[in-house]
């Protein structure tokens, strides 16, 4: 049986063994798939110890994924352009190959799972850390009309956004927002803000009349959902949905098979 697994600091609260044991059995993969809680000191030695044992493959998690990138030996695209991994496959040559699966996971639970279309669209990002790079370069290939990032620190937003600045004019606002006319159709929470007491630091009025409001975080019930909320957003989604088609595309990685994710969401969730 063929063995995966994902690793993480904290780890317990991972849904990441129940989809993929979904994803096996409605696809008839012999495979394991376990969460390993890793010390912080000892990822490294702990991958290593992962390929030793034949292992096939790991999903890779807070606060791993840029520790992940470094340890690879070949990269994909999108993990060069977020500058992290969320997916390792071990080659049989004995190489690491990693990925990121992040972005394509978000686009496609928008988009496909929620018909809900980011072409020509005002786009907000708010948050210029590890998980917004995952997804800014998916979310300029769905071809948006104004794509904004704002972060509590300008220059971090302002340096995402020039890295990106050859493939799309990304605009950039300090938070909290002060004087704002630009109405968003899509404001993606890619922050921890909305786990936070506070009430979440935007404006209401950025709102468009049919606005699809996204937070990262799945499973809790955010200080941005219930913003977003209040402010009668039309589409009010957390990130199970991204979760489950982040590891769709992961398993296609390692067994050349996609799942029915629409079939796991409704089934198993």
């Amino acid at each position: 049986m063929d063995k995966y697994g994902v690793v993480g600091n904290p780890i317990q609260h991972s849904l990441s063994p129940q989809i993929h044991q979904a994803f096996s059995k409605q696809t008839q993969q012999n495979l394991s798939y376990e969460k390993y809680l890793v010390e912080l000191s000892e990822f490294e030695i702990t991958i290593k110890d992962f390929q030793r044992s034949n292992f096939k493959g790991l999903n890779i998690t807070v606060p791993f994924k840029e520790r992940a990138f470094a340890i690879c030996d070949e990269l994909s695209i999108r993990a060069k352009l977020a500058g992290a991994v969320n997916t390792i496959l071990f080659e049989d040559t004995g190489k690491i190959y990693g990925d990121n699966t992040d972005g394509i996971g978000l686009l496609r639970d928008i988009s496909i799972n929620h018909n809900f279309s980011l072409e020509n669209k005002a786009v907000l990002l708010v948050g210029a850390g590890g998980a917004a790079r995952g997804i800014i370069k998916p979310i300029i290939d769905a071809k948006p009309k104004i794509l904004t990032i704002t972060n509590r620190t300008y220059k971090k937003a302002e340096h995402l956004a020039n890295e990106f600045a050859q493939l799309l004019n990304i605009t950039i606002e300090s938070l909290p927002f002060s004087d704002i006319t630009q109405c968003y159709d899509c404001i993606i929470n890619a922050t921890a803000m909305g786990l936070e007491n506070a009430a979440f630091p935007l404006s209401g009025k950025i709102i468009s009349n049919d606005c699809c409001c996204y937070d990262m975080v799945y499973n809790k019930q955010t200080s941005f959902l219930k913003w977003a909320k209040a402010n009668e957003a039309s589409l009010i989604l957390d990130g199970l949905g991204m979760l489950v088609e982040q590891a769709a595309e992961s398993f296609y990685l390692w067994r050349g098979v996609r799942p029915n994710t629409k079939d796991i969401l409704k089934h198993c969730f």
